[in-house]
């Protein structure tokens, strides 16, 4: 195409002298390569594209699954009642099993075995007891403060840092706190077959032909005002019952 009859050299005659025009219609116009973009898109940038937009969502997925939660504060626990034992749930029968399976494990951690004399000492078996774990246990209030809870028993349900909550035979929730309170309980020495009633209270209701040991535990509350987990990994000492 003829410089005369570009519409660009037109366009630098009405600005510039000839000489001038034509210099600058050689140099910015004829020699210059001119891009031009495709009127269909290209098949490479749009998957490239893509790619990017899909590394961003999984790069932004990935840190939010390293951020853990925040824990509920003790007052949102409260008012959630994510700890409350709904009133349909409160009855005694439904933590009957519970228990049994409470014994099992008591009779596990004190090493009693069928059919064989069992012999606790305090030196041997307080360590155990300090550091056990006493849901579905099933404890009767022997000395308070209260007198009013003197007398409780049922099976517990739900063991804190300074109360214990108990289901008693009427099917009621009772809130009992550790403090100034003893609680005992019994363990039978488990019997020579697996079909004896670990409900029974003496050794004859459980096997007629033989007599069963039953062990007599009393806790002071005083000394277990902490959650049963942190008890697990706590040392037991020896101490000096300075409140009785």
């Amino acid at each position: 195409m003829a410089a005369s009859n570009h519409i660009a050299h037109t366009l630098l005659l009405r600005a510039h002298l000839p000489k001038t025009a034509s210099a600058i219609f050689t140099e910015k116009v004829l020699h210059k390569p001119l891009h031009l973009r495709p009127t269909s898109p290209d098949l490479n940038s749009r998957d490239a594209r893509a790619q990017r937009r899909l590394h961003r969502i999984r790069k932004k997925e990935k840190s939010q699954r390293r951020k853990k939660p925040k824990p509920l504060s003790a007052k949102e626990k409260r008012v959630s009642g994510i700890y409350d034992i709904p009133k349909n749930a409160q009855k005694y029968d439904s933590y009957v099993p519970l228990h049994r399976m409470w014994l099992g494990y008591m009779w596990e951690i004190l090493g009693m075995n069928k059919g064989k004399e069992v012999y606790l000492m305090a030196q041997s078996a307080g360590s155990k007891l300090a550091s056990a774990d006493y849901h579905g246990a099933e404890m009767t209030v022997v000395r308070s403060r209260c007198t009013g809870l003197v007398g409780l028993t049922g099976i517990v349900v739900r063991d804190t840092k300074f109360t214990i909550q108990i289901i008693t035979k009427k099917n009621q929730l009772k809130i009992i706190p550790k403090k100034h309170t003893i609680f005992r309980f019994e363990i039978q020495q488990p019997g020579p077959n697996d079909g004896m009633r670990l409900e029974g209270r003496t050794g004859q209701d459980a096997n007629p032909n033989q007599s069963l040991k039953i062990f007599i535990f009393e806790l002071h509350g005083s000394q277990f005002e902490n959650r049963a987990t942190d008890r697990a990994t706590k040392k037991f000492k020896h101490k000096h019952m300075i409140d009785l």
